[in-house]
């Protein structure tokens, strides 16, 4: 079982452009879609169509339409019921691929939700194989509440794996508490592994994107020195890079048309898990993740792909 939780869900309408966003135009799209999102969410979904048992945790009213969009996708949940609803991110997306994002302002989780939520997680966690907490944190909800989830799940059972996808401040904050508080994979992108280590992750990107990956690995390095034995460095176009103790991998992405770039980190996670799951090794697990990650940028709006569209035949993986 795959146990994911989002604390800050969302309504992911993406809208279609024919031609190039044009800032203080007025435009029209030529197509629209609204889907249930969120990290962990995005994930859980990535698991069901795997065929995979998962179970889907995140806050959202009762009467929230945003019910009816997780409903729709099939994958099974639990919500725990919040007063506010859940936040909308709009993305907008051209005719070349380039994606721009508009997160909306999440809701204020009160105490009582969010000590719901790990009692809920708590208890879902003591049968779970793995357990994803990914995304933002909502307001109300203290920046190194990650660590404080890490520590619940550790308690509720010793044996489960835990995998973190966050950034910004909530990264940062877990990074303060590896001490007592580290997972055993982090899945940041190059800008989020430099929020983790001190680094200038915008420097880590550019060096990727030239071929040069080794402030990556010495930086996944240090991460893993300080507890987190696997870190999985998604890097767009580059590929991915996945470090543990046991050694470095680069992953290159196959070919593909970028349609959205939205949920692919998400399909990445979910992939790379899966593997683990099905007892693959380091290495074939970075391919699958890479393969699910480029077959969602090829997929409009926050479509999760199956596994039948994956390309793990042309992703190639080297040891680093």
């Amino acid at each position: 079982m795959i146990v994911t939780l989002t604390p800050n869900p969302s309504v992911d309408a993406t809208q279609e452009l024919g031609g190039p966003l044009e800032p203080g135009a007025v435009q029209r799209t030529v197509a629209y879609s609204h889907a249930a999102g969120g990290k962990g969410l995005n994930v859980s979904h990535a698991v069901h169509l795997a065929g995979a048992p998962t179970l889907a945790l995140f806050p959202a009213a009762n009467s929230d339409g945003f019910l009816s969009l997780v409903e729709d996708s099939e994958v099974p949940f639990e919500n725990i019921p919040m007063t506010d609803l859940v936040r909308t991110n709009s993305t907008i997306t051209e005719p070349d691929g380039r994606t721009t994002k508009i997160n909306g302002l999440g809701p204020t989780l009160s105490e009582d939700t969010q000590a719901e939520l790990v009692a809920r997680l708590s208890a879902a966690a003591a049968t779970a194989d793995w357990v994803v907490l990914a995304g933002s944190l909502p307001r109300g909800v203290d920046k190194d509440w990650y660590a404080t989830l890490v520590r619940a799940v550790r308690a509720a059972n010793p044996n489960s794996q835990i995998a973190v996808d966050t950034s910004d401040g909530p990264m940062e904050a877990l990074g303060a508490r590896l001490d007592d508080s580290a997972p055993d994979l982090i899945k940041p992108n190059g800008l989020e592994l430099g929020q983790l280590t001190g680094r200038d992750g915008l420097a880590l990107e550019r060096q990727a994107e030239d071929g040069d990956f080794s402030g990556v690995v010495e930086a996944a390095r240090e991460v893993n020195a300080r507890g987190i034995p696997q870190v999985l460095v998604t890097l767009g176009g580059a590929g991915a890079v996945l470090v543990t103790p046991e050694g470095a991998w680069i992953a290159t992405p196959p070919p593909v048309e970028v349609k959205s770039t939205v949920g692919a980190g998400d399909s990445s996670l979910a992939g790379y898990i899966l593997a683990r799951s099905q007892g693959k090794n380091f290495a074939d697990s970075l391919a699958q993740s890479v393969a699910y990650g480029t077959a969602a940028a090829g997929l409009p709006g926050t479509t999760i792909p199956r596994p039948e569209q994956l390309n793990i035949e042309e992703t190639t993986v080297s040891a680093l």
